[in-house]
């Protein structure tokens, strides 16, 4: 019998569990069920109710209450509570901040608590912004240091020899304050796309900075050492605020960074301030941390408090009707006493996190299914409607969330920072500093088969790899279900659907369809930072949301988007704007078929008509002697050194020598090369080799001379456009080119929820 029937999950579900969190043997075979699973998680996460005076049969109604809402699908905590709960390593934190000292010896304390940290599974956030600038002088030994960023360098380093239990590679947040005199270097240290690539990087933004922004004036660069202003020969050192927020402001519009954090605000809402300074974030930055705090966190998968069939009584004018509070309510109380024995059963990877996590005892729930609750109902996500109904839904949990954490503190004790709270001062017993965060739920969402967080669908149908040479067209359940209800479902307008990143040119589907299930191509930015406002303003901590932008905005677009943001009270802005960095959207298009060149008007000056492709095209002989060029580019792999050999006038054959990059590298290219060559040859228009080439993603990417190089094939593209393209825009018959790969399987990646996520097989750069 299947050991998955009992439960309703995805073919994907499965993978995705299968490859990441069910236990393997020795030889990596799965021993593990999906059910075997969640009750592995729910006994484990019962038992520290036995801290506060439960007995057995207590124990076992908290581990079937758990396992029942997990197993539902109702609720799925963060990953390293579902890989490691019951198991030896014990980890379940998904994110911490370490504190960055300004001496050597404070610093490699760091990188060592990190390496732990991600070993265990864990994500951390570092502020950078205690360390002294770069050429200040070091005392002790005369010398000058070499700054945050060279220092950033060497945790991005540790970060890479560091394999995450064999499960995540380690992902980092890192912040530098914006009066810091070495702000400017770091807006663009990721200018260079092979640079501090575990980073997510933020500029933390402060209240009197935005004020200078706003009114024109300089600001003054602060003395991490003294805090007082930084002063070199005897000159204070100031900056003009809105140069510096342009410098943010482009940086952020060519490659999505730096983020930005409104520090000052995270800290207005910081519980335990101002005993405690919140400096930093983890990597996709909803959560802020004072040092060496965690966080635990889960999401409820909204769509699944839906009434089914609506009741008799529904309207989308009335959308609050359709959904089941009373049930909510009781899934809400069940998650934070859930998340609350996370604290308790934890495995801290050293005894400063555990002392602190235990002080404030932190706390997120958060939520995901938000797209597919909002399709449920028949309410367009780009509406008033569902702005209102988000910030109702976050008030309704925040609030049953305080009231089961405050029901907490009555039997099991306030939390032992309460003294210094904000909740003391309101006379207010808290078992948990902290409650709720929308955090990302990119892998957990995919296992409960729902949209992620509070993000809009990425795509209605869409491209997976199933396996080796097999595509499947993958079509979102609800969608699937209307269609066939309404009578336009089709597998071929599945298919042609998954063509496209939005509904909009269907004729054959009804508007008000359309106007359900509108994608992340269909959102305007104004609406996606107010959707993440309305969730703001209930929650605790902080929202983590991408705010996407159409590739034509300008850098004025997301300048306006940046105070935006700030004046409806979001806590920070993660912003992509399509093509600005290769990371592209998951492919909605299906896969090409192999490469069958057709009769088209050749590119002036690079093929004539006697040069199409014959029916059985012949390679022509290569001549003795052939003259060409040589060019130099710049690689994610090294110096590419591309040779274009010429025949009358056109390109006839291409060599292309990558030094210091392994066997399998110059491998692949030798291979490109040769088929490059014989295309040539055989009289295929350069123009169509372009194409092919132009855009193919890799794992890593690089600028050259301000020209984006994603991959080996998109340098030669490059190269060939460059001196036999005629000065033509590069297309690429790609459907995923210029994408991030999934380093586990080479699907494209998309930016969600500040962050790069594998829809396929869940792998997250976070």
């Amino acid at each position: 019998m299947n050991r998955n029937t009992r439960l309703q999950l995805s073919e994907n579900s499965v993978k995705v569990l299968e490859r990441r969190y069910l236990v393997k043997d020795d030889e990596g075979r799965v021993v593990e069920s999906p059910e075997e699973l969640f009750r592995r998680v729910a006994d484990a996460l019962a038992e520290p109710d036995r801290l506060y005076g439960a007995n057995d049969a207590t124990v076992q109604k908290s581990s079937t209450a758990f396992y029942d809402m997990i197993a539902a699908l109702e609720f799925m905590p963060n990953s390293p509570t579902l890989m490691n709960a019951g198991r030896p390593l014990g980890q379940l934190s998904a994110c911490f901040v370490l504190p960055v000292g300004d001496s050597m010896e404070e610093i490699f304390e760091t990188i060592k608590h990190a390496a732990l940290i991600h070993k265990s599974g864990g994500g951390t956030g570092f502020a950078f912004s205690r360390l002294r600038p770069r050429n200040s002088v070091v005392a002790s030994t005369s010398g000058v240091a070499s700054g945050p960023v060279s220092f950033m360098k060497v945790f991005n380093s540790a970060t890479e020899a560091v394999k995450q239990g064999g499960t995540r590679r380690g992902a980092n947040m890192g912040i530098l304050k914006v009066d810091h005199p070495d702000i400017m270097e770091f807006i663009s240290c990721k200018d260079d796309l092979t640079q501090v690539t575990n980073f997510n990087i933020s500029v933390a933004i402060t209240d009197a900075f935005m004020k200078a922004v706003e009114h024109g004036t300089t600001y003054d660069l602060i003395n991490p050492r003294t805090n007082a202003p930084y002063e070199v020969e005897g000159q204070v050192l100031r900056l003009d605020a809105r140069t510096v927020f342009e410098s943010i402001v482009d940086h952020a519009w060519k490659t999505g960074e730096p983020g930005i954090v409104y520090i000052d605000r995270m800290n207005e809402g910081n519980p335990t301030s101002p005993s405690e300074r919140i400096e930093a974030t983890n990597p996709c930055g909803e959560q802020p941390l004072p040092p060496y705090d965690s966080c635990n966190l889960g999401s409820i998968n909204l769509g699944k408090f839906v009434m089914d069939p609506l009741p008799d009584t529904y309207s989308v004018r009335e959308p609050e009707k359709g959904i089941d509070w009373n049930r909510l309510a009781k899934a809400i109380r069940t998650c934070v006493h859930f998340l609350d024995n996370v604290i308790d059963a934890n495995r801290y990877p050293i005894p400063e996190i555990e002392a602190q996590s235990k002080r404030n005892r932190r706390i997120g729930l958060g939520v995901m299914g938000w797209a597919d609750m909002l399709a449920m109902l028949r309410v367009p996500y780009n509406s008033e409607a569902a702005l209102k109904l988000g910030e109702e839904l976050m008030r309704f949990i925040n609030e049953e969330g305080h009231l089961e954490s405050s029901e907490l503190a009555k039997t099991r004790g306030k939390f032992p920072a309460w003294e210094g709270s904000i909740y003391a001062r309101d006379g207010v017993a808290m078992r948990n500093t902290t409650v709720t965060t929308v955090a990302p739920t990119g892998t957990i969402s995919i296992i409960a088969g729902c949209s992620s967080g509070i993000e809009p669908f990425f795509a209605v149908s869409f491209v997976r790899n199933v396996m080796e040479g097999t595509k499947l067209v993958d079509v979102n359940p609800i969608f699937e279900r209307i269609a066939k209800e309404r009578g336009f479902y089709s597998p071929e307008l599945m298919e042609r659907i998954a063509q496209e990143n939005s509904l909009r040119g269907f004729a054959e589907i009804p508007q008000d369809v359309k106007d359900i299930f509108v994608t992340s191509a269909d959102v305007t930015t104004d609406m996606h930072i107010r959707m993440q406002a309305v969730f703001q303003k209930h929650c605790d901590s902080a929202v983590s949301k991408t705010i996407n932008m159409p590739e034509e905005s300008t850098r004025d677009d997301v300048k306006q988007a940046y105070w935006m943001a700030f004046k409806l009270g979001c806590k920070g802005v993660t912003m992509y704007r399509d093509g600005s960095r290769p990371a592209q959207v998951l492919s909605t298009g299906k896969t090409k078929d192999p490469f069958v060149p057709s009769p088209a008007a050749p590119m002036a000056g690079t093929a004539t008509a006697a040069e199409r492709l014959p029916s059985q095209p012949t390679p022509e002989e290569r001549p003795d002697v052939l003259t060409g060029i040589t060019e130099k580019v710049k690689t994610g792999y090294g110096n590419l050194y591309v040779t274009v050999n010429v025949k009358d006038k056109r390109p006839f054959e291409v060599f292309a020598q990558i030094g210091k990059s392994g066997y399998s590298t110059m491998a692949d290219s030798e291979a490109i090369c040769r088929m490059v060559s014989l295309a040539l040859r055989s009289h295929i228009p350069v123009r169509m080799v372009i194409e092919q080439l132009a855009g193919i993603g890799g794992a890593t990417a690089v600028y050259d001379k301000g020209t984006l190089i994603t991959s080996i094939p998109d340098a030669i593209a490059k190269v060939l456009a460059k001196h036999f393209g005629n000065g033509e825009k590069m297309k690429s018959h790609h459907p995923d080119a210029g994408m991030l790969r999934c380093p586990d399987c080479d699907e494209p990646m998309a930016p969600e929820e500040g962050c790069l996520v594998c829809f396929g097989c869940g792998f997250s750069k976070c």
